[in-house]
């Protein structure tokens, strides 16, 4: 059974006795009068649906954070007709098989990486984390052009039933570039790299890294802290300066590398059982769409601030130490990163179509972004480093 809960609700309910009360002041009331009314009432009420959302992250993330304030969106732009329960991550709650209970309408949503999912179609990799900007020069503003306006969206819904999975899924939060990581000792090279156990994402971003000889290992973020300070592991990325401090990875590790591209675009999304979501209204799919689109850009915004923020305090108040990434790490892991996007491009078609999508987009695209990036980032770091001083 679905889990969605069906309310009625009624408004404007003084205008409603008031039309009570004209209707029986009227001498002539007939059948044809109450009639009326009856359809009256029955205009100015509506039904509420109730939709339960897991998760995968805790109350403290910053997907929590945003995912909260597309509910709040949602909620006024339906007028209240639908609600969504944002339920964050509990000691017993399980990432595996969270697709299936909403395939099956066993909880009506859902909250993850999208990448998460590259065991059931290597293509989720392009949607939530294209590995070295796929390749392609994207960084996480181009790729959301591309998905509003190069077919991405479109191809983003097919996904779904290549996927087998009776779900509609919502693009919401972009999330990169994320950081290469903490690191016991700093590493001038990749040979460097080599020498640390390093956490490392799931998916074509942690391969590349397993095909580049990284002793690479895949953990949840909530098993990062305890391997670092019990020796498992001694080198780690998790996401970005806000997330990563609360993580507490600068308690155990001080050198900082900012610079990395293994997800240099990611994106959090929502899944609905797909029945559940037809038998919401158009209006109402129109006005979840608008508030994710919204989510997007409100996401960048708001992670660039935080981010900026919490950068300041680890570097200024932590003793952590934001050093340059190695020069051969970028050009060692785009090769390998390529490596595996060819290798999935040739087995699998609808992986095919969604790069080839990808690059006819970056063609025109991204030459010009990179171009008008590279002056933003000119000034920008003509500013960071004056009051560096």
């Amino acid at each position: 059974m679905i889990c969605v809960q069906v309310e009625p609700v009624f408004q404007n309910r003084k205008a409603i006795t008031d039309g009570v009360e004209e209707v029986i002041s009227l001498k002539n009331f007939t059948l044809v009068s109450f009639t009326v009314l009856v359809l009256l009432a029955s205009s100015l009420a509506h039904s509420k649906t109730v939709i339960k959302v897991q998760m995968i992250m805790g109350k403290d993330s910053p997907e929590y954070v945003m995912a909260n304030k597309f509910a709040t969106d949602v909620l006024a732009l339906t007028g209240g007709e639908v609600v969504l329960k944002i339920l964050p991550k509990l000691k017993t709650t399980e990432t595996k098989g969270l697709l299936e209970r909403i395939n099956k309408g066993e909880i009506g949503g859902g909250i993850a990486w999208t990448h998460y999912w590259s065991s059931y179609h290597p293509a989720t990799m392009l949607f939530g984390s294209p590995t070295a900007g796929a390749g392609l020069g994207f960084d996480n503003i181009s790729w959301v052009s591309w998905f509003l306006y190069g077919g991405g969206r479109e191809l983003y819904d097919q996904l779904w039933s290549e996927m087998g999975m009776n779900i509609k899924g919502v693009m919401l939060q972009p999330q990169g570039p994320e950081a290469l990581g903490w690191f016991k000792e700093p590493i001038k090279s990749m040979e460097d790299f080599r020498e640390y156990t390093y956490r490392a994402p799931p998916g074509i971003p942690g391969q590349a890294y397993v095909d580049l000889g990284v002793d690479a290992v895949t953990m949840a973020g909530s098993e990062i802290f305890p391997a670092l300070k019990s020796g498992t592991i001694d080198a780690a990325e998790w996401c970005c300066p806000m997330p990563d401090r609360i993580f507490g990875l600068h308690k155990v590790l001080k050198n900082y590398y900012l610079q990395g591209i293994h997800q240099n675009v990611v994106n959090t999304d929502m899944y609905i059982n797909g029945d559940l979501w037809k038998q919401i209204s158009t209006q109402n799919q129109k006005a979840i769409l608008i508030a994710a689109d919204a989510s997007m850009m409100h996401t960048i915004a708001w992670r660039m601030h935080e981010n900026g923020k919490a950068l300041k305090d680890l570097t200024d108040n932590h003793g952590v130490i934001l050093r340059d990434t190695p020069k051969d790490y970028f050009t060692e892991y785009s090769q390998a990163a390529q490596k595996l996007y060819k290798k999935f491009s040739s087995s699998n078609p609808f992986f095919r179509k969604v790069y080839d999508s990808m690059e006819k987009f970056a063609q025109s695209t991204v030459p010009f972004w990179a171009q008008a990036q590279s002056s933003n980032a000119q000034i920008g770091s003509a500013y960071a480093n004056k009051i560096k001083k």
